[in-house]
């Protein structure tokens, strides 16, 4: 891996999204709940540097959560392309 191996990426989680008027985001304080447009057992987007590479399911061991991969981007890319054919 060399060179590569050492490069640092930074790993974001969309767990979902939530549309608001800017007022009651700036009135929010700690402790504020915001509501997100997703399910429990939604597939959440994992990014790379901003950029979605890929989806996966949340899961939870003891104190710890985590993220499964289960289909890359150009896998979910591919299988859009096949059912709109």
């Amino acid at each position: 891996m060399g060179v590569v191996g050492s490069v640092s990426v930074e790993i974001s989680v969309v767990l979902g999204k939530a549309v608001m008027p800017i007022h009651q985001l700036l009135r929010m304080g700690r402790g504020a709940v915001i509501e997100l447009v997703t399910e429990e057992n939604d597939e959440v987007f994992i990014l790379a540097n901003g950029t979605p590479v890929a989806k996966g399911d949340v899961v939870v061991h003891g104190d710890r959560i985590g993220v499964i991969i289960t289909q890359t981007i150009d896998q979910v890319e591919d299988e859009e392309e096949t059912e709109a054919a």
